[in-house]
């Protein structure tokens, strides 16, 4: 067991390790820039992104996920973060292109840079993982399926929201904590 939990801790580490740090740093640009933030994914992708919406809703941001009920149009000024491991999930794309056709801008979290959803976006964040299709260019896993891309991404977009949260001073932790879900 104690092998395992090494290797799969190495795994993405050294997925981590190989993110571009200016398109991590464009991405928390973007945030900072724009009015409202919407955040798109399916399966476990969607449940990494409602985990990083939430901790955006924490440090103040106005953000929404896609596919609630309470989420509201989305116009010029906001941006939408599009998530898919492929690139190629057909709704993520759907929603990407909704948004540029309402001149929000687009932000692609993916493996593949050369995605529909990366042509559609703004800007896109490369997550160098292994995805379920084991893409010859995909870097080799003992983890199925996703895996490895879903924990690497949340890992991340953590990193990503406390260097934005650290650029910013805009926030602090005791903030935080009263945004933080009183009705559990």
């Amino acid at each position: 067991m104690k092998q395992t939990i090494h290797t799969v801790a190495y795994e993405i580490s050294q997925v981590l390790s190989n993110v571009s740090e200016e398109q991590a740093i464009q991405l928390s640009r973007s945030i900072e820039k724009a009015k409202r933030i919407f955040v798109a994914g399916e399966g476990r992708s969607g449940m990494m992104g409602k985990a990083f919406a939430m901790r955006l809703m924490h440090a103040g941001y106005n953000v929404y996920v896609t596919g609630e009920t309470i989420t509201p149009n989305i116009q010029k000024g906001d941006r939408l973060l599009a998530i898919s491991g492929s690139g190629s999930t057909q709704s993520i794309c759907q929603f990407a292109k909704k948004a540029k056709e309402q001149e929000a801008q687009v932000t692609a979290v993916t493996t593949n840079a050369n995605s529909s959803l990366a042509d559609i976006s703004d800007d896109v964040l490369v997550i160098p993982a292994a995805t379920k299709k084991r893409l010859s260019e995909e870097p080799a896993t003992i983890q199925p399926l996703g895996n490895q891309f879903d924990q690497s991404l949340h890992l991340l977009l953590d990193a990503i929201i406390i260097y934005t949260i650290e650029q910013s001073k805009q926030t602090n932790n005791e903030e935080m904590t009263e945004r933080h879900a009183n009705l559990e």
